[in-house]
């Protein structure tokens, strides 16, 4: 007896030496050829069909796991949800089972900063139902092309996939645009900081037709959407306000007032030569044209004018 117990203990060690080297030559394993294997797979389709159950077996200890059940991806209704039984359930995201929990340890379909597939092959699993709608303009976007997971913003394991409130989906963004995150702390921005808008609101970040991935057809119609008066038409229009609003204003933020690309007058001479004088007078209250609102004081409606008299935008 004790030494059959001997016998079982060395194949117990065996098993376990050989599980971690061959998990080990997985991780090792070369990203091109994780890939074919992985694409093998599903061309096999070789599913289990007991779904969820089979992968529980192993999985269901782990809380990140078991996580998927409290949110959306993890109901069991309507039909399209991935983990309904009529459904392929956890393959229909990580691939076909295959061989992967027998001695082999198949690789799957993994998704996150330490997945080795890369992100081309982790989105098309997400873009596999997600193509309607916000996400219908991703291939050709600037983040498909920088190659961004869609695992690096959204988590599919929760409750609530935190890139679906504003706040977090603003500093998912400003993680990588750091330019724009020392642009909403400048004396005068849009109260992003403050949470009040997020760069959604604004942006699609999933691709847009749009500019700038834009979620309206131009800058000046996104401003619109909040600064409805300053939409016109008016009689008397100025003609970069119709143009494009960005060209006067920082719209992330500035340290001039108004989110001013630059102090006045100098914004204003940078298109228009003053007859009042050629040199920028900084020494506010020391005349008209350099103290308090500079051009402004006179020609305060530079948004455009619906006055008969208001040529020149001073009423």
């Amino acid at each position: 007896m004790r030494r059959l117990g001997r016998v079982l203990s060395s194949c117990a060690w065996t098993l376990v030496l050989a599980t971690g080297l061959a998990q080990a030559a997985w991780d090792d394993m070369p990203e091109e050829e994780y890939l074919e294997i992985v694409t093998e797979k599903f061309k096999e389709g070789n599913y289990s069909p007991k779904g969820a159950d089979n992968c529980l077996m192993c999985h269901r200890r782990s809380a990140k796991v078991m996580a998927l059940f409290d949110g959306a991806h993890g109901r069991t209704g309507p039909e399209a949800s991935p983990m309904h039984p009529e459904q392929l359930q956890c393959e229909a995201c990580h691939g076909p089972q295959g061989n992967h929990n027998r001695g082999g340890r198949e690789p799957m379909l993994t998704f996150g900063p330490d997945a080795k597939l890369p992100a081309e092959a982790q989105n098309s699993v997400c873009l596999s139902c997600h193509k309607q709608g916000d996400q219908s303009a991703w291939h050709g976007s600037i983040h498909d092309i920088e190659a961004l997971p869609c695992s690096q913003c959204h988590e599919v394991h929760a409750a609530h996939d935190p890139s679906r409130d504003r706040e977090a989906a603003t500093e998912n963004c400003l993680s990588c645009h750091q330019e724009q995150r020392a642009q909403i702390h400048m004396r005068s921005s849009h109260p992003i900081r403050t949470g009040q808008l997020g760069c959604t609101d604004c942006h699609n970040p999933h691709g847009s037709l749009n500019e700038a991935m834009l979620s309206q057809h131009s800058v000046n119609d996104n401003c619109y959407s909040c600064h409805a008066d300053l939409r016109g038409p008016f009689v008397w229009e100025h003609a970069p306000v119709a143009e494009d609003c960005s060209s006067c204003h920082n719209v992330h933020g500035s340290i001039n007032e108004a989110m001013l690309n630059s102090r006045q007058p100098l914004l204003c001479q940078s298109c228009h030569a003053s007859v009042h004088t050629g040199t920028p007078v900084y020494q506010s209250g020391q005349d008209a044209f350099g103290g308090g609102r500079s051009c402004l004081n006179c020609h305060n409606m530079v948004h455009g004018s619906n006055h008969p008299s208001g040529k020149l935008l001073q009423r």
